[in-house]
């Protein structure tokens, strides 16, 4: 089961402003009068006698707030603006998986723009400014199709009416191959894999390919408002070639560097901080 933070910001915004505003309506100004009351009835009860310290009570300047009430007008206001700015500017998430090696490592903390695409309602998903679509070769973060309280990231290969072609390992894009130069070698410790640079209309980035495994040869076209995605570590990533397009609904944001990286158990890289992503 995977936890829905948007959801749980939503609902907390909502409860904690009810609250303060409801208290601000009807409770805070009987507080108020009450105290002012109060005030006025005791000194009309002093006297020149009466010279005794006055009590913490009495030094009050106002009555104190139901501790829910106070709760509610401190998490308010914070609560709203990491909500806004989660929803509408930017949103963190950390890379569980190494499909997108070797752009994007195993731990990574990325931030990812949410407005690239256009404004959306939080939890709801719903478009309501549209600023542009998807290009390829833009990496993207959006809710896995077949469960979208799963967030997914992948790299767009095929926008809507590509006719997106796989053959031999290699990318072709309504006829014309994507480049492809070998890079360098990965690693020692994994022969098999090798490291390419691709191009995709002026989007060059690396990819792996597994000389060991089958190709997967495949020709599809892209339909409207969807989008053909695709893993850097290509022998290695579940995507379009398996679970079909992306929605344009699905779209969460375009990612846009790294803020972090630590794996669970090792030191964090520090070397990773504010790496861009292409």
């Amino acid at each position: 089961m995977n936890f829905d933070f948007s959801l749980l910001l939503v609902i907390v915004t909502i409860v904690t402003g009810i609250i303060w505003g409801i208290d601000a309506l009807f409770f805070a100004k009987k507080r108020d009068a009450d105290a002012r009351r109060n005030a006025i009835t005791s000194e009309g009860h002093t006297d020149a006698a009466t010279t005794a310290p006055l009590s913490e009570e009495t030094e009050e300047t106002g009555p104190r707030e139901p501790i829910l009430v106070e709760y509610a007008r401190f998490l308010f206001p914070v609560v709203l603006v990491v909500l806004i700015l989660r929803s509408f500017v930017a949103e963190p998430f950390r890379i569980p998986s190494g499909s997108m090696l070797p752009t994007l490592e195993i731990g990574d903390f990325i931030l990812v723009n949410k407005f690239t695409y256009g404004i959306r309602l939080p939890v709801l998903n719903t478009e309501i400014i549209d600023f542009g679509e998807p290009e390829r070769g833009d990496v993207i973060v959006f809710r896995y199709p077949e469960n979208p309280s799963i967030d997914y990231i992948k790299r767009v290969v095929g926008v809507p009416g590509d006719e997106i072609a796989y053959y031999n390992k290699v990318l072709y894009i309504n006829g014309k191959q994507a480049k492809q130069e070998l890079d360098m070698p990965y690693e020692q410790a994994f022969p098999n894999l090798k490291r390419f640079k691709e191009d995709l209309d002026g989007t060059e980035h690396d990819i792996l390919a597994n000389v060991m495994y089958p190709a997967g040869d495949f020709v599809v076209t892209v339909p409207e408002n969807s989008y053909f995605v695709m893993g850097d570590n290509r022998d290695n990533s579940r995507d379009s070639r398996y679970w079909g397009f992306v929605p344009e609904q699905n779209l969460v944001g375009k990612a846009m560097l790294v803020w972090m990286n630590w794996e669970w158990g090792h030191w964090p890289d520090l070397g990773r901080i504010g790496n861009t992503i292409d």
